[in-house]
């Protein structure tokens, strides 16, 4: 058993490398600075942001403050018991000290990080809870994101952060939510009045889709705005300093095996730069070798909607140094359906999959699970004992005339060659490797009961989350269940695509510690965010715990390495 005083990573006066400059690795780099100490913020990419300036700016946190002072009633208890509830499947990848100290520390670090200035929350409205059936569920309250803020606080940082092209920036949930995420997007083809077009640019690779030229008036929201907010504050921090396009490709250890600095490739050549580490570097979306090993899914089942630079550099350089790893089952990793852009290399996802007259089914032409749901859908279709590999994307005319996909406007016209159509169900099937009969009398039983709003089979339309957010709120009598029946017909095969949270990675302790194999604290080496496993939750997800849980995070690591800065500083004293 450690004591207090062993436990304590000491800087005597020297610097914590933070390696990665997404929202974690901001936060981590900011909570030192504001405690006294000094950090070397470094990224591998030239943008800042990572994987959580592209996402929805989700921070799930139960029992926090900003739903307190909205009237909503929540406690530590009411948390865990939803936790728990969600986490139930292979509990022996659970952490259960972990857990709870997430779970308590969670309400302490969202506050902290609103009173030092790092972000004006925001309560999301109306927005339940991903598993609405789970004990300890609540209509709406534990999903913050950041008050609307405006580009220009940035200054010249401001064109070396990374825009969203996944979620309509500029907006704000009410607004996106009162409408429908679809319909955010292609309301018209002209610049809306936050200065971007309606349609984004679905699955482009990594590159010029993530910069986008400031505006006299550039409000930010989403996950791009959340880590604008981080990142203004720690640009007023003297003692945190960011260098881009460098890349770790080395942890230093002492003889007794502890981390004490780290190599970077740099366009000027290999650097060094010393001190304890936090691992910041997200997942291993773009590591075909590790997707691989964590998902057991080869490149043609397999994408990511994340920055090419989310290559498991985490994992490798913890490993390299005695480090553990946490691997969650592929069946409960948070992927979503999706497809090979429409231009480019890259890949897109969107809520089209889950929008009425659309159905998923696998090669013999039969639905399999609650195809609105992703977490149904990777759950069902993963399953070692019953895959359902490759899986299919069916829609009929009408959800083309009232939606679109990707990129495509309603009553566009998909790109030649990306989308396969026929003016049956039978000839599509035979088209894409599908039981065409099979497929006509799927579709026949699924428009009978979505006229009636309903799906007995799957439970498509019973989950109160999806419905708010991935459906049409104009289109009765549910926002996720619409006939399949006016030709001609299309579909294409389904990929998974990663969003950066690959549940699988560093293992760590309650604390942020990076753990060995024998589950001991690997000293000077911590990591946060998505480059540290999912122990906390298991087999449980919610959206919003990954940018939640890494704000805890950084909270926690930040503050046990400033308490070494004070250590320090005493020592040098006496």
């Amino acid at each position: 058993m450690m004591g207090e005083a062993d436990r304590k990573t000491p800087l005597n006066g020297g610097e914590v490398v933070v390696v990665g400059a997404g929202l974690s690795g901001l936060a981590t780099a900011l909570g030192v600075a504001l405690r006294g100490g000094k950090a070397v913020v470094l990224e591998a990419s030239d943008l800042i942001g990572g994987a959580a300036a592209y996402s929805g700016g989700q921070v799930w946190s139960g029992a926090n403050h900003v739903a307190e002072r909205n009237g909503i009633e929540d406690s530590l208890g009411l948390t865990e018991q939803y936790i728990r509830a969600i986490a139930h499947d292979a509990p022996e990848v659970l952490d259960e000290v972990a857990m709870k100290r997430w779970i308590e520390a969670s309400p302490e670090a969202m506050k902290y990080w609103e009173e030092v200035g790092a972000i004006r929350w925001t309560m999301i409205a109306g927005l339940a809870d991903y598993h609405n059936e789970a004990e300890g569920a609540l209509p709406e309250g534990r999903y913050l994101t950041n008050a609307v803020i405006d580009g220009s606080v940035l200054g010249e940082w401001r064109e070396r952060l990374r825009y969203s092209p996944y979620f309509p920036v500029g907006q704000t949930y009410d607004e996106m939510l009162g409408k429908g995420r679809r319909a955010s997007y292609v309301e018209d083809d002209a610049p809306s009045k936050h200065g971007h077009a309606g349609l984004p640019a679905f699955g482009l690779a990594d590159g010029s889709h993530g910069k986008a030229e400031a505006k006299d008036s550039d409000p930010l929201t989403f996950g791009t705005g959340v880590v604008a907010s981080f990142l203004a504050r720690v640009l007023a921090e003297p003692s945190v300093e960011i260098r881009l396009e460098h890349r770790v490709v080395e942890l230093l250890t002492d003889s007794s095996g502890a981390v004490v600095g780290v190599r970077a490739e740099s366009p000027d050549g290999v650097v060094q730069v010393d001190g304890p580490v936090v691992l910041a570097t997200s997942t291993y979306d773009w590591d075909p070798e590790l997707v691989r090993e964590m998902l057991g899914m080869d490149p043609e089942d397999f994408g990511s909607v994340a920055p090419e630079t989310l290559r498991g550099d985490g994992i490798r350089l913890a490993r390299a140094v005695g480090g553990d790893i946490t691997k969650i089952p592929p069946t409960a990793v948070p992927i979503l359906p999706g497809w090979r852009s429409q231009v480019g290399t890259g890949y897109g996802y969107g809520p089209e999959y889950a929008m009425p007259h659309s159905m998923i089914v696998d090669k013999t032409g039969n639905r399999y699970c609650n195809d609105s749901y992703w977490v149904d859908i990777v759950s069902k279709t993963l399953n070692p004992g019953d895959r359902h590999l490759p899986f299919f994307l069916i829609w009929d005319d009408q959800h083309r005339q009232k939606y679109g996909l990707a990129a495509t406007p309603p009553g566009g016209e998909y790109p030649e060659g990306w989308v396969t159509s026929a003016p049956t169900l039978r000839e599509l099937g035979e088209k894409l490797g599908i039981d065409g009969e099979q497929l006509e009398r799927t579709a026949g039983r699924f428009s009978e009961n979505a006229r009636k709003g309903e799906d007995p089979d799957f439970g498509r339309g019973t989950v109160t989350y999806v419905n708010k957010f991935a459906g049409d709120p104009t289109n009765k009598p549910s926002p996720v269940l619409g006939e399949i029946a006016q030709g001609p017909f299309h579909g294409l095969r389904l990929k998974f695509v990663g969003t950066g949270i690959g549940s699988s990675g560093v293992r760590i302790d309650g604390e942020g510690r990076a753990l060995d194999g024998q589950g001991n604290p690997i000293g000077g080496l911590y990591a946060v965010g998505s480059a540290a496993g999912m122990s906390t939750t298991g087999t449980g997800y919610n959206s919003g715990i990954a940018l939640g849980r890494g704000l805890t995070l950084a909270y926690l690591v930040s503050n046990e390495l400033s308490d070494g800065v004070a250590a320090g500083l005493h020592a040098a004293a006496r």
